[in-house]
């Protein structure tokens, strides 16, 4: 159970932290519906109940370990904050037992060494047996309740949950949940009930053990545990051991710590993955100093802020001033900017520090487990980051945001998330992006080896994003003030590109490396195949572009066809060009006469044996289309100064579209 030990030592760091904390043991945070206000004396002030809502709702209560993991009509009332069918007695057809029960524990609290004044008036109060009575008065049931999502809810009078403030003169901090000394005095209260003692297997001392352990996980409605070892009608451990506790014992604190130092982690950092019962993977440095995500991708990973990378972007910037040139191989800037945003974190982690990655998920509503787990030095991590990054680095294009207000480019490498967003998902009649949720688990559970230990990435996910980046006609178009983009077909050809490319450079056989350029002295088949569709593409576009034509290219129409059938269908598109290349010739006949003269510089780059096989072509003719294309669309200022009759009448890509 080293995950156990770790998180333990995480909720320590956390705790240290002036920010949000960990949940303290003997507690856990609940949805309180309305806040009742007493004085010191136990007397109610009517005119300061209040009706709770969002997040001001979100209310951490004392717990025993029996009432944190109640459900169903089990009797376990939580010591001071709970539901109206347990605090207030004088509730209509309350269940007896439980009143009892919430009542009788209260005031055991307040009897003992550990009590407090709040408790003591909220028990005063109690006492009168008005509670209900008292609401009724100012409050209409049932309550309608408002989630921090804005949903509203009916909640029944016996589930209501009420919190309490209890107003002293002298102390300006009247909620229960705010009060440290009253937070204190309850896990001491309940350390001394459970004093019963055994060997921890987590620490080997002998401590106060724990029954039942944490759920609430993922969020507040997550009913799936880690460790659940309480069944004792099953075969969780009969046949072997007398009792739970001898398989596997656990230090009450240990357990608490742990799994209030998860939850703690996956609200702050944790990607989610998921609709329904979510994947979830962390990570996070021993020493608790920030570490690079994962499972970002490129963007995201330079957004952070931790080392302030907007300034060494601007040195970058500076020193190298490149506006983007698409004329050079722009992998050399990226691995000098990569290098000097990484450089942050190899400065502040100790080579010897340990990285924890963690991953869970619940294939049934109560039992949840470990999907991925891994312990790194701290540099073999950042070393595994900055590779993946360098290996899958391609040019990215994901569109217009959903406001269409930023277009998304960028140099780097895709998330997996994204990777199995393309290789699975599909638009739907309303245009909502729709993926199986087992696929999606699956596909980003496969890729984190890939990340975290630099394994192979998997074949089938490459040809998997190639075939569909060649069915360019299939992807969805999004329409926006009269114009067309093809922002998932653009998405789809970076992040095809990039697994290519990655792939093939942590092939263990045939290594291949390929620029983030257009390589104009490469004269593999595929590759020049790739090149001759992108100007006939980009060919005919233009001359539509000239008549005001808004439709789709012959290119792009035949562009499935052609990668199973290059040659037979060059043809075919080559032919239909005709009518184009009048209507240039006419119009733009310089710009006509620099694309015939690329294809006759591509024509003259291929084997004549190799331009005649018709057989399919590879992911590489994919990397020859992406790159010609940036050329033609993207050509830098420079350039047009020193050829302009190749590039005065070329449009930017975003005029054109």
């Amino acid at each position: 159970m080293s995950w156990m030990e770790k998180l333990y030592q995480a909720y320590d760091q956390g705790f240290s932290l002036d920010t949000a904390r960990p949940w303290p043991i003997s507690h856990f945070v609940k949805t309180a519906h309305i806040e009742v206000v007493i004085d010191s004396n136990g007397n109610i002030k009517n005119d300061r109940i209040t009706l709770l809502s969002g997040e001001d709702s979100l209310t951490l209560i004392p717990a025993t370990e029996a009432s944190a993991g109640r459900a169903g009509a089990k009797i376990a009332p939580h010591p001071l904050c709970d539901e109206l069918g347990y605090c207030a007695s004088d509730f209509p057809d309350v269940i007896q037992a439980r009143s009892d029960a919430y009542l009788n524990q209260l005031e055991e609290w307040c009897l003992s060494e550990y009590t407090h004044p709040k408790i003591l008036a909220i028990f005063k109060y109690l006492e009168k047996r008005s509670l209900w009575q008292d609401l009724n008065q100012v409050i209409e049931f049932p309550v309608t309740f408002t989630n921090r999502r804005g949903l509203k809810t009916k909640i029944s009078a016996e589930k209501v949950f009420v919190r309490w403030k209890v107003e002293e003169a002298g102390n300006p901090c009247s909620g229960t949940w705010e009060d440290n000394d009253l937070i204190d005095k309850w896990i001491e209260f309940d350390k001394f009930k459970n004093s019963e003692i055994g060997l921890c297997f987590i620490t080997g001392e002998k401590v106060r053990l724990i029954e039942n352990h944490s759920r609430f996980i993922r969020n507040s409605g997550d009913g799936a545990k880690l460790i659940s070892s309480n069944d004792s009608s099953g075969y969780t451990y009969r046949g072997k051991f007398f009792n739970n506790t001898e398989a596997c014992s656990i230090g009450f604190d240990v357990s608490q710590k742990a799994h209030n130092a998860l939850r703690w982690l996956i609200s702050r950092q944790g990607f989610r993955n998921g609709d329904k019962n979510q994947q979830v993977f962390i990570s996070w440095a021993v020493s608790g100093k920030p570490i690079p995500k994962p499972w970002q991708d490129t963007l995201s990973l330079f957004d952070s802020d931790e080392f302030n990378f907007d300034e060494i972007e601007q040195n970058l910037e500076s020193d190298q001033n490149p506006p983007l040139d698409h004329s050079i191989d722009l992998g050399q800037s990226f691995a000098l900017k990569l290098k000097k945003y990484m450089s942050g974190y190899f400065a502040e982690l100790n080579p010897t520090e340990q990285i924890i990655i963690m991953g869970i998920d619940s294939a049934t509503p109560g039992r949840m487990s470990i999907i991925y787990y891994r312990e790194l030095f701290s540099h073999d991590f950042l070393n595994h980051i900055k590779k993946w990054h360098e290996d899958f680095a391609w040019q990215q294009n994901y569109g217009w945001n959903s406001k269409a207000v930023k277009k998304i480019e960028f140099e780097g490498a895709p998330s997996p998330k994204d990777i199995s967003e393309v290789a699975y998902g599909y638009r739907d009649d309303k245009g909502t992006l729709q993926i199986d949720d087992k696929l999606q688990k699956a596909t980003v559970e496969r890729l984190l080896p890939c990340i975290i230990d630099a394994l192979p990435i998997p074949r089938d996910l490459v040809e998997l994003t190639f075939r569909r980046a060649c069915n360019r006609i299939g992807m969805k178009k999004r329409n926006y003030k009269g114009m067309s983009f093809e922002d998932d077909w653009e998405k789809t050809l970076g992040i095809a590109c990039a697994l290519f490319k990655g792939y093939y450079l942590r092939h263990p056989i045939e290594l291949r490396t390929y620029q983030m350029t257009l390589e104009k002295n490469r004269t593999t088949r595929d590759y020049l195949y790739g090149r001759l569709l992108a100007i006939a593409d980009y060919l005919e576009h233009q001359a539509l572009h000239l008549a005001d034509e808004n439709r789709d290219t012959n290119a792009a129409k035949l562009m499935q066809r052609f990668a199973d059938h290059p040659y037979s269908t060059w043809r075919s598109i080559e032919l239909s060009l005709n009518p184009y290349q009048t209507r240039l010739r006419s119009k733009n006949l310089k710009l006509l006469g620099y694309l015939e003269k690329t294809l006759d510089e591509v024509y003259c780059l291929f084997n004549e044996e190799e331009f005649i096989d018709d057989k399919k072509l590879s992911g590489e003719f994919l990397l020859g289309f992406h790159c010609q294309r940036q050329s033609l669309w993207n050509k830098p200022e420079k350039s047009k100064k020193e050829n302009p009759e190749a590039t005065d009448e070329t449009p930017s890509q975003g005029d054109s579209e």
